[in-house]
């Protein structure tokens, strides 16, 4: 029976057996997305976990988290809204680790009050990466000139198509080291007293499930439809949450004038492509 509807039977008439609402946060975190390559971030994450955390008779909400990272701004935002909700609404939260949750998928881990993965799973990873292209030859190969006028002696720090400099170096170097002090203290602040003592754990490595378990990163090894049973009886029902779309899917804005589109689909469509080789460098770190 639809979730909804049962909600509206008295207690008496419904099956026996508690609801556990199941969120599906997987992909690479980014804040941006669209229409042809939608990412995880808290504009995507936060109604989904708005309705999972209103079901009023679910004893707790269940999370699988399935993330090789990506932004830490869009990561932090969703750990904290997972536990604003969670301290609102009075629930526990379990996450399950399915390939992967490594840095910033790590990061939204930290937001259960229990981490269980596979023990093949991918966990860790906690550490901060920039990456990039440099083409300062380039454009003298073919013959092109590069010409930028700022007001600020720093707004074309680390421009890709300039020679790299120590002092633009040295100045995201320190914002990486802030933004790892951040994670660090978040894992410290959420695992505590269960962290083995291993100065690795802080070093952007990452481990299996199995391995994870030693070195205090999760609390158990399972799976969602197996440790949910354990825990609230065979008759507890996984209710997946969903985005809700229209009857015919997403709409389309704009006016369907011959060529009207092209331009713009074309641009979302390279924006997608882009999109596309930075999730599936992100992915290819952990062999996935």
């Amino acid at each position: 029976m639809n979730a909804f509807l049962r909600r509206l039977l008295p207690r008496r008439f419904r099956r026996e057996g508690v609801t556990i609402p199941v969120v599906r946060l997987h992909g690479a975190i980014m804040a941006g997305g669209g229409q042809f390559r939608p990412a995880l971030n808290l504009a995507t994450a936060a109604p989904l976990l708005e309705k999972a955390f209103a079901i009023k008779e679910a004893p707790a909400v269940t999370i699988s988290v399935n993330s090789p990272g990506g932004s830490p701004v869009q990561s932090r935002l969703i750990y904290q809204r997972i536990r604003d909700l969670a301290q609102e609404k009075k629930k526990r939260v379990l996450i399950f680790v399915e390939d992967v949750a490594a840095s910033g998928g790590y990061m939204i881990a930290l937001a259960g009050d229990e981490i269980i993965a596979d023990p093949t799973s991918i966990v860790g990873s906690i550490g901060v990466v920039s990456g990039g292209f440099g083409f300062p030859e380039l454009l003298k190969k073919i013959g092109v000139e590069r010409r930028v006028y700022t007001a600020g002696e720093n707004k074309v720090m680390l421009d890709p198509f300039q020679p790299e400099k120590e002092q633009d170096i040295a100045f995201l170097k320190n914002l990486q080291l802030d933004i790892h002090d951040t994670f660090i203290q978040m894992v410290k602040a959420r695992r505590g007293q269960m962290l083995a003592d291993d100065p690795d754990i802080f070093s952007g490595l990452f481990w299996t499930g199995r391995r994870g378990l030693e070195l205090g990163l999760i609390d158990g090894l399972g799976d969602l439809r197996g440790e949910v049973k354990k825990r609230y009886g065979d008759k507890a029902r996984l209710e997946l949450i969903q985005p809700v779309r229209s009857l015919f899917g997403r709409r389309q804005t704009g006016t369907a004038v011959a060529g009207a589109l092209v331009e713009p689909l074309a641009a979302s469509a390279a924006a997608g492509l882009a999109e596309a080789i930075e999730e599936r460098a992100l992915w290819a770190r952990f062999g996935l």
